[in-house]
């Protein structure tokens, strides 16, 4: 068994390096308070169903008609790499929380790649919607290792997801 190590250990440091964008440093410690439960890698939801239905409606469509349940499910994918609570320590890649309208490489206390510290644009639906269907064309240089959704309605449904999840 002395192989099955140095395995375990390379399958734990490709895991972290999964989304690239990590800061190189040891992630701050947890937050003291309370985290949401987890729905198979995505936080169950903190909104009521008045708070999302009157998030999605000021994005307009596709969003307000979006399949947040879908959404929570795409985002198990980013999970890994994400946190989306206000207060929630960054992972191998930041905090999403309160993304729409931040300026790119904004998250503090987050060490970007130099793709997105120089990029010059701030996150909007939009913005996200081009980013998620391939961050690798989008921004070239950027260090995020997943490939993109290819399929319009999944990026509606976790652009609406993200919108509800990390706007309080």
């Amino acid at each position: 068994m002395p192989r099955l190590t140095p395995i375990l250990a390379s399958a734990a440091i490709f895991t972290l390096m999964a989304c690239g964008e990590g800061s190189g440093e040891a992630p701050p410690a947890a937050p003291s308070q309370p985290q949401p439960q987890t729905h198979g890698g995505a936080p169950e939801s903190t909104a009521t169903p008045e708070e999302a239905q009157a998030i999605l409606a000021s994005l307009g469509e596709p969003y307000a008609s979006a399949n947040l349940e879908n959404g929570r499910r795409l985002f198990r994918r980013c999970a890994s790499c994400h946190t989306l609570g206000s207060g929630d320590r960054h992972l191998v890649g930041p905090n999403l929380h309160g993304m729409f309208g931040r300026e790119v490489g904004g998250a503090e206390g987050f060490r970007f790649s130099r793709a997105l510290e120089e990029a010059d644009f701030v996150w909007t639906k939009a913005e996200l919607d081009s980013w998620l269907a391939n961050p690798r064309t989008y921004l070239p240089g950027n260090r995020m290792s997943f490939a993109g959704l290819r399929t319009e309605s999944d990026r509606n449904d976790l652009i609406a997801f993200l919108a509800v999840e990390t706007a309080r």
